[in-house]
């Protein structure tokens, strides 16, 4: 038994065998791959690692679990509950394996997703081995990942993967805000563990939350909301994600090359930055010294700020042309289930003997549920007047509102 102690979660357990899956070189990879990218460049203390996310997201995982067996213990098998649960925190530490060096700033220029990665990793003999140390099926722990989990397995795969009560974002959400300071980011998990439970109507049974849960649900999808807002499209981040990914075009000017899954593994986030020491491109000398090649000239956040937005970028290219960038971003923040459409449920409540949907249960998550959306304008400093492309931005909106 392996006890490590962690920030968020307190001290975590690991058997012997997740020990060793600890140690593999996959795994200590993890240490190099900061959890939140460029995000240390707007929020300092934001150098945490998806090594401990993962083991952040077993805690998570595992206290769900232990809820459910509480509460819904007719949704188990008492002969399966020891391998569900070897394989839920197996699928919970590897669930991030396929990420690379700053993530989706990385996924963006190579062009191949995480979880083609993740594929590729399980299925090498020293991870089939590890895992065959620890009596999981690796087929299995891919589904979990993937969200591909059916059957008896499919409420484990929502814990692992799901839209919306998944342990990954149990953790995140929480570690982030912790590492970034930002206060909002945080949710009351106590009353959210405690309140899920294994609900089944008339389809397959669905991962939900009792009546007493529904307020816990709601500071749980603020957080994410704040933290979006605050944190993960924070203009400092955005820009220097946009700078990155042109010092990583020049880095690897043949994306094919990192397609065999060793040399994929051979890069991490220390790595990179190494590798740019030896670039003389302005992309590279602004990542090193956190030079800000960028300015905000105006920032939307709202749906119907839509026509401003472009009418602004019209106004800004008319006078600076290729100068002007502009970042639209969006995310759902309740989550259909994948390939619904609004008459499916979200998270399901349960109140007595009925059954609604989250969205039911709750006015705040009814609306918030669906697209926030965030737009920035940006001009490069070096060939913009940066108060006068924000004074264009000021009169159209002045205008418009």
């Amino acid at each position: 038994m392996k006890r490590i102690f962690d920030p968020i979660h307190h001290f975590i357990e690991l058997s012997t065998a997740e020990a060793k899956l600890l140690d593999t070189d996959v795994m200590q990879r993890m240490r190099r791959l900061r959890q939140l990218g460029l995000a240390y460049l707007a929020f300092p203390s934001a150098e945490h690692s998806r090594f401990g996310h993962a083991l952040g997201a077993v805690a998570a995982g595992t206290r769900v679990f232990e809820t459910l067996i509480t509460h819904s213990r007719e949704a188990f098998n008492d002969a399966n509950i020891e391998y569900e649960r070897r394989l839920l925190r197996a699928a919970l530490l590897l669930h991030d394996i396929g990420h690379g060096p700053f993530s989706h700033a990385c996924e963006d220029v190579l062009g191949v997703r995480h979880e083609a990665r993740t594929e590729a990793i399980l299925n090498l003999r020293r991870m089939r081995e590890t895992l065959a140390a620890l009596e999981v099926d690796p087929a299995e722990v891919l589904a979990l990942i993937l969200g591909n989990a059916s059957g008896r397995h499919r409420v484990f795969g929502e814990i692992v993967s799901g839209p919306n009560l998944d342990a990954d974002r149990m953790d995140y959400l929480l570690r982030d805000a912790y590492f970034t300071g930002v206060a909002t980011g945080h949710y009351d998990s106590e009353q959210l563990f405690g309140s899920l439970r294994i609900y089944q109507d008339s389809g397959p049974a669905i991962l939900g939350v009792d009546s007493r849960g529904v307020v816990a649900l709601e500071s749980f999808v603020l957080a994410r909301y704040m933290m979006f807002a605050t944190v993960y499209f924070h203009h400092t981040t955005r820009m220097y994600e946009r700078i990155l990914q042109d010092a990583l075009r020049e880095l690897w000017p043949q994306p094919s090359a990192l397609d065999d899954i060793e040399e994929f593994l051979a890069w991490d986030d220390a790595r990179v930055m190494t590798e740019l020491e030896k670039l003389d491109s302005d992309a590279a000398r602004a990542l090193r010294g956190r030079i800000r090649v960028y300015a905000v000239a105006a920032e939307f956040n709202a749906e119907r700020d839509l026509e401003v937005f472009q009418t602004c970028e019209a106004a800004l290219r008319a006078r600076w042309g290729d100068a002007v960038w502009a970042d639209s971003q969006e995310q759902l923040m309740h989550r259909l289930p994948l390939g619904s459409d609004d008459r499916k449920p979200t998270v399901m409540v349960g109140i007595g003997d009925t059954l609604v949907d989250a969205r039911e249960a709750s006015d705040l998550i009814k609306r918030v549920s669906g697209r926030a959306y965030w737009r920035k304008l940006f001009v490069r400093r070096d060939q913009v007047d940066v108060a006068a492309a924000r004074e264009v931005c000021r009169s159209i909106i002045k205008g418009r509102r």
